[in-house]
Parts: structure tokens; C-alpha cells; sequence
């Protein structure tokens, strides 16, 4: 199961204890969201909103605790990822990516390649050499007049669609809690972004690592998805007990690993929302490594890993510039949201 409230109490505090004592003082934070969500008074909201700021001053992410989405939930969406991946590759197939306008359907292993290049020659070249080894599908909002979802039939995994849909929903309404929280953080009103963010224009990926034997996975730049930074506002990660997501500390370049938290959401800042703040938030560079187990006496293979990502961005006809509070001088030129994202992704896909 994705949760395991035994340990959940043990694993929170060996956390908080582990990244509190970084040797770079570089650590990720728990953060209670709770006195958010049930505070009784604007300077109570704020308090949290300020603690919120202040990690992604620093680190770009945090974990959140408390966030309301249920355990029961999670799991069942897990499940749901689990068995859509099962399906034979040749079923999976018919459901392909096609447009990064849509960025919707099933994205096969080795098509996309995440980096920070935005040259489409050198990103070919990377995926030729170091493709990520991973699989996924993305879901965008289901009534979007122009773009579909490409659902698996109901009889190969009953309840995919329904589970998908309503757990979309339901990190939206997190990521407007997170973005008001935001707000009230640097100084703004706090539904100052509420009226950017409600068309929806988000993705729901899910994700799959499957196993791979680690002498794959041990050449020049290559792992399970590449260093990288994300294009939108915050992204909402739910992992496995797996783990592997590691975070580059910006002080050393050197990847901390964000060992997964039962009970936790790891939310980070998105490039978009990087320039929306003038770099006063960052969007820190992260990615995906391999833990291994030994197979033989000389072979090591990693095992199943599996997470889920929800991308949020701005409304598509978001123009993002320079926020108030956020400096005199803009460092970026503005920038519509879905020109930047697709053309980002169509740079990371093939």
C-alpha cells in the first residue's frame, strides 16, 4: 500500500530529523498544512503561507502534511495507475500521445527525455543516448472542447476513468489552497491568483519505472528521468515507498534525496511560477534515480517504482510577468503560459 500509518509517526520525525541536519544545511521541510486549511483568522493563514514562502525561497520544495486529500483515495488511484500499466503494450499503444498541444494519452518508455536543454537537436541527441526509463499517461481536464482524453476501455481497468477524473478535481482544489497560500506569503490578496489558475489547465501524469538491470542504467547521463525543472505553477507529487526522487541543492549542486514521507504530498515550484516571483521562489533543478537490489553476485536491478504527478499551470491565456512584491526590475520579458509550456514539451517529446 502507498501508506502505512504504523510507521507513519517513526518515518515523519526520522525525516524532519535527516534533512534539519544536511551537512549543506540544504533540507526540505514538513509543513502542516492543517493550520492552513482550519485557521480561524487571517494572521493565522498567514503564518503557514509564510513558512510556505520561505522553503521555496530556499529549496523550491517542501513536503506537506495535513493536506486533506485522504489515504484511501491515493492508494485507490494507485491501484488504478497499477492496472493500467499492466495492460498489454500493444492495448496501451492505441492510446498514444500525439499532440503537446493536447499533452494527453499514453507515452511510451524512452519517448520523452527530460532536461533542461530547450534545443530540440541536443534534447534527439540525449534521448538517443540516455532515454528516460520510465512510462506514463496524462490526463488533462476531461471537457475541453478541442482536446480529448484518450480513456482505456471500462471493461480493461473498470473505474480508471471515474477514479482519474475526481482525483483531478480534487488536486486542483489543493492547488488553489497552495497558490492562496502562496499569495498571502509573498504580501498579495490571497484569491490574488484565483481567477489566473480556475480554467483547469493542468495534467495528471501517471508514472511507471519498471525494473531494469542497473548496468543499463549506468552510462553518462543516464537515469530513470534526467535532470530537470517543471514548467508551471507547482506540481503536487504522491510517491511510492520506493523512492528515488532526488533535489539538487542550489548552494552545491549536489542531489539530496527526498526520501518519501508517508501521509506527505512533495510539492515544488514550477519555472512559470519562478518567473512570476522574479526568482524569488525557485524552481529547483530534480530527477529520478535507480535504488537497485542485487540479483546475483554480480548483477543489481531496480525494482517497480511507481508516483504520480499533477502538473499545475496558469489558464492557458495567462500572460506571466513580473509579480508585485517581487522587485523593481523584471528579470524575465513577459511570457504567455501556453506558449511556453507547448513549446516546451514539444522540445522534451519525440
Amino acid at each position: 500500500m502507498f501508506f502505512r500509518a504504523s510507521v507513519r509517526v517513526h518515518s515523519l520525525r526520522l525525516q524532519k530529523r535527516r534533512f534539519a541536519s544536511a551537512a549543506s544545511g540544504f533540507r526540505i521541510p514538513v509543513i502542516n498544512f492543517s493550520k492552513f486549511r482550519a485557521a480561524q483568522s487571517d494572521a493565522e493563514k498567514k503564518e503557514t503561507a509564510k513558512e510556505v514562502v520561505s522553503a521555496f525561497k530556499h529549496s523550491g520544495f517542501i513536503y506537506v502534511s495535513n493536506h486533506g486529500i485522504p489515504e484511501n483515495t491515493v492508494s485507490a488511484v494507485f491501484r488504478k495507475s497499477a492496472e493500467f500499466f499492466k495492460m498489454p503494450d500493444k492495448v496501451k499503444a492505441q492510446l498514444a500521445w500525439e499532440d503537446p498541444r493536447s499533452n494527453r494519452g499514453y507515452v511510451q518508455i524512452g519517448r520523452e527525455r527530460v532536461t533542461q536543454s530547450t534545443d530540440v537537436a541536443e534534447i534527439s541527441a540525449l534521448r538517443e543516448k540516455a532515454p528516460d526509463c520510465k512510462e506514463s499517461m496524462e490526463i488533462g481536464r476531461d471537457w475541453d472542447s478541442e482536446w480529448k482524453n484518450q480513456w482505456p476501455k471500462e471493461s480493461d481497468v473498470p473505474g480508471f476513468q471515474k477514479t482519474m477524473l475526481e482525483f483531478f478535481q480534487t488536486c486542483h482544489d489543493l492547488h488553489v489552497e497552495m497558490m492562496r497560500s502562496v499569495a498571502l506569503g509573498l504580501d498579495l490578496s490571497e484569491d490574488f491568483f484565483d481567477r489566473k489558475i480556475d480554467q483547469q489547465c493542468h495534467n495528471l501524469r501517471l508514472l511507471s519505472y519498471p525494473p531494469v538491470k542497473r548496468v543499463f542504467l549506468d552510462g553518462k547521463g543516464q537515469a530513470r528521468a534526467g535532470a530537470h525543472s517543471d514548467y508551471g505553477t507547482l506540481t503536487l507529487l504522491f510517491q511510492d515507498s520506493v523512492g528515488g526522487l532526488e533535489v539538487m541543492d542550489p548552494q552545491t549542486g549536489v542531489f539530496v534525496p527526498a526520501t518519501p514521507i508517508p501521509g506527505t504530498i512533495v510539492i515544488n515550484v514550477g519555472d512559470l511560477l519562478a518567473r512570476w516571483s522574479n526568482d524569488v521562489l525557485r524552481s529547483t533543478l530534480h530527477r529520478v534515480v535507480a535504488p537497485a537490489k542485487m540479483i546475483s553476485s554480480t548483477e543489481t536491478i531496480t525494482p517497480v517504482r511507481q508516483s504520480i504527478a499533477f502538473f499545475s499551470n496558469p489558464n492557458f491565456d495567462t500572460v506571466i510577468e513580473c509579480l508585485p512584491n517581487c522587485g523593481k526590475e523584471a528579470r524575465y520579458p513577459p511570457v504567455n503560459t501556453e506558449n511556453y509550456i507547448v513549446g516546451r514539451l514539444a522540445a522534451t517529446y519525440m
